[in-house]
């Protein structure tokens, strides 16, 4: 657990997630993804943000605010 809530993964779940989300809305425009592609792929970039978002919050819980 401690290794989840350290500075790199938090971040690199951010990082992820935007890039997901960013790919998803790229590739949805230049339609080399479906409609159905393209939500899935932003619902995953999403997630990986909300992920980081609460490791985030419990990093700061637990007192270990990077």
């Amino acid at each position: 657990m401690e290794l989840l809530l350290t500075r790199p993964v938090v971040v690199g779940l951010a990082v992820l997630g935007a890039l997901l989300a960013f790919c998803a809305s790229a590739l949805g425009a230049t339609g080399k993804l479906s409609e159905v592609q393209a939500k899935r792929l932003n619902a995953a970039g999403y997630a990986a943000m909300a992920a980081s978002m609460l490791l985030f919050a419990l990093a700061g819980l637990r007192g270990r605010l990077f």
